[in-house]
Parts: structure tokens; sequence; C-alpha cells
């Protein structure tokens, strides 16, 4: 099976937050993404580019619409995108509205971010992410806690803190 290339969209959310050990606040400075890739030792053909540094729950139509257009721009056929845990479904939507159909789009996000260490599910999220972006059919997915779910059937249960299937 011969190796694709992947788009990987980063956008924010507490994946790449930083933390102010004066101040105690979260703030976002560069992405990890590559630190990460190197880490996991991946040896994939991966291209990164920063779209933005948003949390997600101040992101707009307007960025959700630029995360659309560079996904429809873009020539390869397998996207990862990092983004904020909050609102991933609702960028999520917008993808699946887009002319999209020969795409894998994969979107994952942390709880805790990356800079926190071990504590972090950043790291396991991105390798599961990584995995599906490559063995999945095309459309709009998101990935976290190991698992993958249809843009269209999940939700982020704020009581528990993981995401589940609909019911």
């Amino acid at each position: 099976m011969k190796e694709e290339k992947i788009a990987c969209y980063v956008t924010g959310g507490t994946f790449d937050k930083e933390y102010n050990m004066i101040t105690g606040e979260l703030y976002f400075q560069n992405t990890h993404l590559h630190d990460m890739f190197r880490l996991g030792r991946s040896t994939l053909d991966i291209t990164i580019r920063t779209l933005m540094m948003v949390d997600s729950l101040e992101m707009t139509d307007e960025d959700r619409e630029l995360i659309a257009y560079n996904c429809a721009r873009c020539p390869y056929k397998k996207i990862l995108v990092t983004h904020g845990t909050d609102r991933i479904v609702d960028t999520a939507k917008v993808l699946a509205s887009k002319e999209l159909k020969d795409k894998t789009i994969v979107m994952t996000g942390a709880m805790i971010p990356y800079e926190f260490g071990t504590s972090s599910d950043g790291f396991f999220n991105l390798g599961s992410a990584l995995a599906f972006v490559q063995t999945l059919p095309p459309g709009v997915y998101i990935a976290m806690n190991g698992k993958y779910y249809d843009w269209n059937n999940v939700r982020k249960n704020t009581k528990t803190g993981y995401f589940e299937e609909l019911e």
C-alpha cells in the first residue's frame, strides 16, 4: 500500500496551550505538533500548517470557514485537524457541509494541554487520530480517547469530560 501524504492543520485549543506559572493563565505560543511527531518517531510524510491559535469557545464562523477553505484547497486526501474540544463538533459540521467528499478529515483535541506532560491526553489522541486518518474512508470524523466518531453522532459530555456517541 502506497503511503499518502497527510496534511495537519493546527487551529488551537487546549492541545497547544501553554501555562504561565506566575499568573496561572493558559495562553498560546507555538504548536507542539512538530515535537510530538518527533517524539513519537513518526516517519510519515506530514505537512503541518498553523491556521490559527484560538480557543474553540472563541472561534468564529469566519474561523470555521477558513478551516474549510484550507481543507478544500488541500492537495492531499488525508487531513488531520487539531481543535479545541468545546466546539469541535460545530467545526466538523461546517466541514461536512462542504464538497470534500473524496477526503478523510479527522479532528482531534485534548482536555489537558500537552505541556502538562504525562497527565495530558494530547499525545494519545494525536496518535489515534493519525492512525484513523490513514485507515478510515472519506468523511469527517472526531477522534478522542482512542475512539473515532462520525461527526454527526458525537458530543462532548461536559459532566465526564469524555466524548460519546449520541443516543
